[in-house]
């Protein structure tokens, strides 16, 4: 009796409770998640992308180690998980990586953080007035923002003139671009109804399918196979991996490329592509160089609100990169919204009416057809004779 009514206080207990999944890497975090956990990360200025696959997963709540609103900048990420009904505790300190273990059965109350009856960190809910009071405040950090986006880009340029103008450093790969469309797709903003949206053009066009990272996932749960996997593959799977796509390791300026172990460890064969920029951008250039027609862009950065909201300074190559693309880049919503299947729903039913009448008219000329006719008429009258006696 005591331990029912033990186990009962315990499930009546005020607060969030749900299992822990810990990452200091919200992108590596999200593969583990199930629906009601509690995710605890470490995510200064939490981006839109990172609280979309939060929101995706279903979690209950999310604890981050560090301000998810910095005032560096307004970033999209908090208010995304406040509107979607996930609590947020926030700045609790990264003390909550050691004092919590993965699996282990948390409870968020008030502001504070209990393993059991314990009290193990302590940190402020956010709520939707306190992340529009932040992002407020933040909108005054954007003159700073800007004065760094735009010293980034000049080292950028300064460093990877070589690769920006003449196309120095970009690997040979067997995959055929010439003269052809090209799909680049990044598990970024609303990549999945971009795709969807996709749909009647992919199949008229027969695109290059390039993924990156986790995109390359995003293209199989979609329905198509990615021809080229381009990233330093910590968000891609094994399976994708062995789907026999061609496989560009993103590398360091010195050479090193950290992903390429795990891709040879998988007996599949890479070339890397030693580059500063993002693994968006050197997907976006190899097709560029090796003579692409035109290149869509599914869940890339495409504003200046995007740019900020990732917070790298890395994304000044993302700007360099559009640059140098010019026209030939579009983006997926403008394709989505501009295309239309060159064979519209009136124009098939009219070549439908089309061959009905032109086979009627080739009946009724030739001596066979008259008599399948005239086997045809005698048919329905019969048919019409039975339901008439069904009837009576």
């Amino acid at each position: 009796m005591k331990l029912a009514t033990l186990r009962r206080s315990r499930t009546d207990l005020p607060g969030v409770a749900g299992v822990a999944r810990l990452d200091r890497r919200t992108k590596r975090l999200v593969g583990r998640l199930n629906e009601g956990d509690i995710a605890i990360i470490d995510h200064v200025d939490l981006d839109r992308v990172a609280a979309e696959s939060l929101v995706a997963a279903k979690v209950s709540a999310v604890i981050n180690a560090q301000p998810s609103i910095s005032g560096r900048y307004p970033n999209l990420g908090p208010e995304l998980l406040i509107t979607n009904g996930i609590v947020l505790l926030d700045n609790v300190g990264s003390e909550v990586f050691a004092a919590v273990r993965e699996g282990t059965r948390v409870r968020i109350e008030g502001d504070a953080v209990f393993v059991g009856d314990h009290p193990v960190a302590k940190g402020t809910v956010q709520d939707a007035e306190s992340v529009a009071e932040l992002m407020a405040e933040a909108k005054s950090g954007l003159s700073t923002q800007l004065e760094a986006f735009a010293a980034n880009t000049m080292e950028y340029m300064k460093r990877e003139r070589a690769l920006l103008l003449d196309g120095v450093g970009v690997p040979e790969v067997r995959t055929r671009f010439d003269g052809r469309h090209v799909l680049v797709v990044v598990r970024g903003y609303d990549y999945k109804a971009d795709l969807a949206a996709l749909r009647p053009y992919i199949r008229e066009y027969r695109p290059v399918l390039v993924g990156v990272d986790g995109g390359a996932d995003a293209l199989r749960e979609a329905g198509y196979k990615p021809d080229v996997i381009v990233g330093d593959m910590d968000s891609v799977s094994d399976e994708v991996l062995r789907s026999g796509a061609e496989v560009v390791v993103h590398a360091y300026p010195d050479g090193r490329a950290p992903g390429l172990a795990r891709v040879q460890d998988l007996g599949i064969e890479a070339v890397t592509f030693p580059a500063m920029g993002t693994s968006e951008d050197i997907a976006m250039l190899l097709a560029d160089e090796r003579g692409a027609a035109l290149i869509v862009a599914v869940g890339t950065h495409a504003t200046l609100v995007e740019f900020l909201d990732k917070g790298r300074g890395g994304m000044a190559s993302t700007f360099l990169t559009r640059l140098r693309l010019g026209g030939k880049l579009v983006d997926a919503k403008g394709v989505s919204r501009l295309y239309r299947s060159r064979i519209s729903g009136a124009a098939l039913l009219l070549l439908v009416l089309a061959a009905f009448v032109a086979i009627g008219a080739a009946l009724a000329v030739s001596e066979a057809g008259r008599t399948y006719l005239d086997l045809l008429g005698d048919k329905w009258d019969r048919f019409v004779d039975w339901l008439e006696h069904l009837f009576s």
